[in-house]
């Protein structure tokens, strides 16, 4: 332990922490701008300057480790001064059409200006205005509000490895943008909105489909329905100032009734019926030998990151589709049908807390219903903003059930939002595949958690399973260049069921959440989905009646035919240089 002093005040920390984060020990917040307590500091904004005794110059707090009898001060005139310059430095170069960005009142830099004083320009704008980048179906760059700090290369490089952000030119003409300037749609970029959520300004936001979503709704030929996937439960109240993690399933439900959606359904549903879907392969590859591991397809940032850098591996992904693109072809075949709607009038909504998801549900081959099968994805902000514009607060909601048919849903459903929760949703339903059993304990806990990788042995009556959980693509590739080596050296990998989840923490992580966000307040969300889970009757995806009635009124069985045609897909090899579909040699 270091002993030390910060404005007088004595501290004790531990060897090799920061002066940032000993003086908030000390009850000072240093402000910072770069600075992200997920990422490894970077000292680019300088905001963190600090004064040592006996330490000539300024020193950045956040990359200075507290030293032995150290006598810091944090705010003196000089500090002070130096702040409030640099600050204003950075607004010379900024877009400060504040009231119509997308993070008003959300963003670290104009909290910053407002904590340093600042309340008038004294440097006029330099520089050229440069083109926004709309070239993604899911992401929009604004190089003009753009800071430099250099999060999003961070958080792409060292925790996404996908490396579709890189500082180009010197000086004034410094900007951070894609390879060849080609913009995030003919680049690498998986859509997972990492970058976005890292970003502390206006810089990178999800392209949004509000206005689109408010037509359909206000469209009297329309039929509007809506899914909400799992982890949007325990994210949507932080929209409305609730405690991170607050569980807010009911009052979601009264709300988009409220907002004016003809069907309140739940991807839930679709999250129980994935898992008998892709248990049922699980259990044909392990009697057959053959492709394994399996590894699971619900996230369409690591579907991409897959086909562009491992698409070797596509023998081994499950061909089942995620939640939301299953929702989306029973919604125009299974729903209409049940309750007499023609689906070319059915628009399909899907809240979603990933901005990957925009792209999935424009994939080309996401149309089994002979139609798109989801024809729009609001991320949790999009649709907090347009609670907002119609008057409603999530908090003041009643409870209220979500719509039959394709809405019932299992504890196994809820855990999707969390990383390991799609394997042990799996293994839940896959034992009382295999034995004819249930399971007694359904709660497999060495799945859960926010380390990196995850492995379990899973003991079904005598046939022992290992498993393995990585979320983060950074973590996906450590675990996969270990398969792959294996099978290189020995046949076959030590495993046999593999999750990923492009996001650190998974759908709670995910690149649409609620701003500010990091991978405490992710790991409180994922418990509060264990939370509903141990409160709902049923905890296992085949118990889930309404999931019972679809096989035997419409799909027959699992993995039946027509099971096929509406609920599983293929992937693609894609270009390592702008992710783009590679043509069949």
């Amino acid at each position: 332990m270091i002993k030390a002093t910060i404005n007088n005040v004595e501290i004790e920390a531990p060897e090799g922490t920061s002066i940032l984060w000993a003086a908030k020990k000390a009850g000072f917040t240093i402000p910072t701008l770069c600075n992200h307590p997920d990422l490894k500091p970077g000292g680019q904004c300088g905001i963190c300057v600090v004064e040592i005794e006996g330490i000539p110059g300024l020193k950045r707090a956040c990359m200075t480790p507290v030293g032995e009898g150290f006598k810091v001060k944090t705010h003196t005139p000089r500090i002070m001064a130096t702040r409030r310059q640099l600050v204003e430095l950075i607004l010379s170069n900024h877009d400060t059409d504040c009231l119509t960005c997308v993070k008003n009142n959300n963003c670290e830099l104009q909290q910053l200006a407002s904590i340093v004083g600042i309340n008038v320009h004294d440097y006029s704008r330099s520089g050229e205005r440069l083109p926004i980048d709309r070239s993604s179906v899911s992401i929009v760059r604004d190089p003009n509000k753009c800071i430099l700090c250099g999060r999003c290369i961070q958080v792409c490089s060292n925790v996404q490895t996908v490396d579709a952000l890189a500082v180009n030119h010197r000086g004034f003409d410094t900007v951070i943008t894609t390879a060849f300037d080609a913009g995030l749609g003919n680049s690498v970029c998986i859509n997972c909105g990492q970058c976005v959520v890292h970003c502390p300004v206006g810089a990178l936001y999800e392209k949004s489909a509000t206005e689109e979503v408010w037509e359909a709704l206000h469209d009297p030929d329309k039929f509007v329905v809506v899914q909400e996937a799992p982890a949007v439960r325990v994210m949507l109240g932080e929209e409305f100032g609730m405690p991170t993690g607050s569980l807010v399933s009911g009052k979601m439900h009264a709300a988009l009734r409220r907002l004016g959606f003809d069907a309140v359904l739940e991807t839930n549903f679709t999250a129980d019926l994935t898992i008998m879907e892709e248990g049922t392969e699980l259990i044909d590859r392990l009697t057959s030998g053959r492709n394994l591991p399996l590894i699971t397809s619900c996230s369409p940032g690591w579907i991409k990151f897959m086909e562009t850098y491992f698409h070797d591996m596509i023998p081994h992904m499950s061909t089942a589709k995620s939640p939301q693109q299953m929702f989306g072809a029973l919604a125009k075949t299974y729903y209409a049908e049940v309750k007499g709607i023609d689906p070319g009038k059915i628009v399909s909504v899907s809240i979603m807390p990933c901005t990957a998801k925009k792209f999935e549900c424009q994939r080309p081959e996401m149309n089994a219903s002979g139609y798109q099968d989801v024809d729009y994805v609001l991320t949790t902000r999009e649709i907090g903003r347009m609670m907002r514009e119609a008057g409603l607060d999530v908090k003041e909601m009643p409870d209220e059930p979500p719509d039959d048919i394709l809405g019932d849903y299992t504890g196994a459903a809820t855990i999707f939002g969390a990383t390991g929760g799609v394997m042990e949703a799996a293994v839940r339903s896959a034992y009382r595949l295999v034995t004819g059993k249930e399971l007694e304990n359904v709660e497999i806990k060495p799945v859960r958690g926010l380390q990196g990788i995850k492995e379990a042995e899973i003991d079904i009556d005598g046939t022992r399973v290992k498993v393995a959980v990585a979320h983060s693509c950074g973590q996906a590739r450590k675990l996969l260049n270990k398969v792959q080596d294996q099978i290189a050296k020995e046949g076959k990998s030590e495993y046999q069921f593999i999750e990923v989840m492009a996001c650190p923490g998974g759908c709670v992580g995910g690149g649409g959440q609620s701003w500010g966000s990091n991978m405490a307040k992710r790991a409180r969300r994922g418990e509060s989905l264990y939370e509903e889970d141990r409160s709902l009757p049923l905890r296992r995806s085949h118990e889930n009646p309404s999931v019972l009635a679809l096989y035997e009124k419409f799909l027959e069985k699992p993995n039946s035919e027509k099971a096929h045609k509406l609920l599983h897909t293929h992937y693609y090899k894609r270009s390592t240089v702008d992710g783009k579909i590679k043509p069949a040699s």
